[in-house]
């Protein structure tokens, strides 16, 4: 590849990340300004309370960037400096075992990535994860990177990110499935016996789903379903697809190591919202959290909005305002945000990798042993 073509590809790269950068501010100073007009706190210039949903939206970034700024910083100021560090350097201990667990999946595949590699594209899908929909867009980008390290295997280097959120969305519901039986005494709320409902069934599905995945059987009890199979669109590459996925099943302590880790990452999560809620000097049960929290995360990474902001916010108001928990709306807000902030540096350290990120392949290829 000629220097100038390098030069042009890094300036374009660092043209994007610039752009998504403040892209991401702009959502989260619209969101704030959004959330105070709701409040009733945003006054226009007559001193009059604004109606948010009769603005337009050029009225509406304006309203955001002037009091986006302000409110944002307000909220980060509302909580203990230890309180917030801890947070950052629990996110940090999330993307770094997260990273980890990718490279396990990774190796399952024969595809030797080194660490450090490894950490680069997950701080740069991270990043992207800041402004794609929903909190699992920055995938698709990890996808494209991760096939891009490789020649002979880019599927199943696809593959890899595909189960790598597999494993962590399932945990995570596992996680909340088991908090259910220690906060039994919320069920009694009817909003959020709702949700844990679908929470169960989404945990359900998601077991059979990787079960599936890992073991299958179908082909077993119904002898065409190779030949049917073949018969769909992309046929040939679904069935390579599922062959390479009970790769999987077959690697030993595969499945108990990914579980692990992922449980370690599920209670690092619920631990940094923990800290955030005794820096805000919230009285809010360590046990209620763990079960709230995955059950937002798992709701929030639905495709919906960029980076789940707004649908997260909602439902943390929402579940923590219930007469058992006892959260007000405003702190609970300022818990759902300042966790969110935490996210948001490491997805600025994500943008500086994207722009730094070298187009060489550092991929070892290695056969898996038949």
């Amino acid at each position: 590849m000629s220097q100038n073509r390098k030069m042009w590809q890094t300036a374009t790269r660092a043209v994007i990340g610039a752009a998504l950068l403040v892209w991401i501010f702009h959502c989260i100073f619209v969101n704030e300004a959004r959330t105070q007009a709701r409040r009733g706190e945003l006054l226009a210039a007559n001193g009059q309370p604004v109606h948010w949903e009769s603005l337009n939206r050029p009225a509406q970034w304006r309203y955001g960037w002037r009091h986006g700024p302000p409110a944002l910083g307000a909220t980060l100021a509302s909580v203990e400096a230890p309180a917030f560090a801890a947070a950052l350097v629990l996110m940090g201990a999330m993307l770094y075992a997260g990273a980890i667990r990718w490279r396990i999946v990774l190796h399952a595949q024969g595809l030797d990535l080194p660490l450090r590699r490894v950490i680069h594209l997950s701080l740069v899908a991270h990043f992207f994860n800041a402004f794609l929909l929903g909190t699992a867009g920055g995938d698709v980008a990890k996808a494209y990177y991760a096939a891009r390290e490789t020649h002979h295997k880019k599927t199943e280097a696809v593959l890899t990110v595909f189960m790598d959120r597999v494993i962590g969305l399932w945990t995570m519901l596992l996680f909340g499935g088991l908090m259910v039986l220690p906060n039994y005494r919320l069920l009694l709320h009817p909003g959020l016996r709702t949700l844990i409902a679908v929470l169960m069934a989404m945990l359900a599905v998601g077991s059979l789903f990787v079960f599936l995945v890992f073991h299958g059987g179908v082909s077993k009890a119904w002898s065409g379903a190779r030949d049917w199979l073949r018969r769909l669109p992309k046929g040939e590459w679904i069935g390579q697809t599922l062959d390479s996925c009970r790769v999987f099943g077959r690697v030993p302590w595969f499945v108990t190591r990914t579980l692990a880790l992922s449980m370690l990452i599920n209670a690092m999560m619920v631990l940094q919202f923990v800290v955030l809620a005794r820096g805000l000097h919230l009285t809010v049960s360590s046990l209620a959290l763990g079960l709230v929290v995955p059950v937002v995360i798992c709701i929030s990474a639905l495709p919906i909005s960029p980076a789940g902001l707004g649908v997260r916010e909602n439902l943390f108001v929402h579940l923590l305002a219930v007469p058992a928990i006892g959260v007000p709306a405003t702190p609970a807000l300022s818990l759902s945000l300042l966790a969110y902030a935490a996210s948001l540096v490491w997805s600025l350290l994500g943008g500086i990798s994207y722009m730094t990120l070298k187009d060489r392949c550092d991929l070892k290829h290695l056969a898996v042993a038949e």
